[in-house]
């Protein structure tokens, strides 16, 4: 659902229509800039190894707690009942908070070919705990298809209330959207910009030739408009402010469907980077 102030989830919490990403961000003077262009919404991970630096910049910028919407998850690593209260318990100390507003099972497979399903069986009745004593508003997950929430909603007696997936034009994963739509789950974007390079690309530049805006406005308006709540991240103030400046246009239908049919541009998630790096090593094998 969605109100005049955001996305509102299946249990009724509210969070911002964009949230600013924190992924490979390491200075707090980023995270206070996001704030002061008014960015309410912080994503951070225990896995990107920033959240004292989150906290201290929290701390700092006079926002009341309530004001704020902070997310952090569980990496893979830490996948279990006992090692997910843990890892919950190392984010709000790093993070100097009472509790979080959302909190995430950051990637569903320990390694390739894990048993997984039951280490996710685990750790989201750990997530369950901890929403039920209200140590946490709402609950989700990151990185899961269609059949890892299957999995979860057979063995849940809470539905996942957010799926955090790669998301932009060029790659939208629509079947993994459909069924999050289709049973009440948010959807979020990493990576709405596609890391960047979707900012040259021939269709995102003529799109943001006819409507007047900047390629990284047309592809966090895609996102919107197909009901996906992006996180984007910036370094720089002023495209942190273009970037929340995106309430005042709409993408023709027809525009959307272009970018959603678009060939794949951009990043694939972990999983493709891996591959590019065998077939990069397989090449250069060849080519002796």
């Amino acid at each position: 659902m969605i109100s005049e102030k955001g996305f509102v989830l299946e249990n009724g919490t509210e969070l911002p229509f964009l949230g600013f990403g924190t992924w490979l961000v390491k200075e707090e003077k980023i995270i206070l800039d996001a704030l002061a262009s008014g960015y309410r919404h912080i994503d951070t991970a225990r896995k990107y190894e920033n959240e004292k630096m989150v906290g201290n910049a929290l701390r700092q910028c006079g926002i009341p707690r309530r004001e704020l919407f902070l997310t952090s998850k569980v990496w893979k690593t830490d996948l279990g009942y006992d090692k997910t209260m843990a890892s919950f318990e190392a984010s709000l100390k790093d993070l100097q908070v009472q509790y979080l507003d959302l909190f995430l099972i950051h990637w569903p497979l320990p390694f390739p070919g894990a048993d997984w399903k039951p280490l996710v069986t685990e750790s989201w009745r750990a997530l369950e705990r901890l929403y039920d004593e209200g140590a946490v508003r709402a609950i989700g997950v990151c990185n899961f298809l269609p059949q890892h929430l299957l999995h979860v909603l057979k063995t849940a007696n809470t539905v996942p209330m957010i799926d955090q997936f790669e998301f932009h034009p060029g790659y939208p994963q629509y079947e993994t959207l459909q069924f999050c739509q289709s049973r009440g789950i948010q959807a979020e974007a990493w990576s709405p910009l596609g890391r960047g390079r979707l900012l040259e690309d021939p269709l995102v530049l003529e799109l943001a030739k006819k409507y007047g805006k900047s390629p990284a406005q047309i592809c966090l308006r895609f996102c919107l408009q197909n009901n996906v709540l992006p996180l984007p991240k910036s370094s720089a103030p002023e495209r942190m402010k273009a970037n929340l400046d995106i309430f005042d246009f709409e993408i023709e239908q027809e525009d959307i469907y272009r970018l959603l049919t678009m060939p794949r541009q951009a990043g694939r998630g972990f999983i493709r980077s891996i591959l590019n790096k065998v077939e990069s090593r397989l090449s250069t094998y060849l080519d002796r």
